[in-house]
């Protein structure tokens, strides 16, 4: 009984430190990630094929202009917003959930912003949501690069 008990218990620590070690190697990945999938031409025709198609939770990159910065969203979870207006001229809403990962600080108009996360369709250009780790390791993180700094 001791010999199944002290299995148990080493089990149990042996996951707690592999769970910990695979957070951790997936935000490094992601922060990798980054600079690739802002790049990848494909990425960005997936973004635009869902906008054209008005299709929603598929996972996008892409980067834009800052055209508007809005309140925080304070209801539930929070989340930081702002408007971005990619190089096709449609207009995005990001919402990026301030309680999982950073704010971007010092965001103005007019600055660049990159991302990677999921786009839903309406009918004023789209929402894109995401931007961040999933804390329960179910969903593909997602992240925001802004001056060279990524948010996830």
């Amino acid at each position: 009984m001791k010999k199944i008990l002290l299995i148990g218990l080493l089990g149990i620590a042996l996951f707690g430190y592999l769970d910990k070690n695979v957070q951790t190697t997936q935000i490094v990945q992601n922060v990798f990630a980054a600079d690739i999938v802002a790049s990848d031409s494909a990425s960005n025709s997936a973004l635009q094929n869902a906008i054209d198609n008005r299709q929603s939770n598929v996972q996008v990159a892409g980067s834009g202009e800052v055209t508007k910065m809005l309140a925080d969203d304070l209801k539930g979870s929070r989340h930081q917003r702002f408007i971005l207006k990619i190089a096709s001229g449609t207009t995005l809403l990001v919402a990026h959930n301030i309680d999982l990962a950073s704010r971007i600080d010092g965001l103005n108009v007019g600055d660049t912003v990159e991302f990677y996360g999921v786009y839903e369709f309406n009918n004023k250009g789209g929402v894109i949501h995401w931007t961040h780790h999933d804390p329960r390791g179910k969903h593909q993180g997602g992240w925001l690069k802004h001056n060279g700094n990524v948010y996830q």
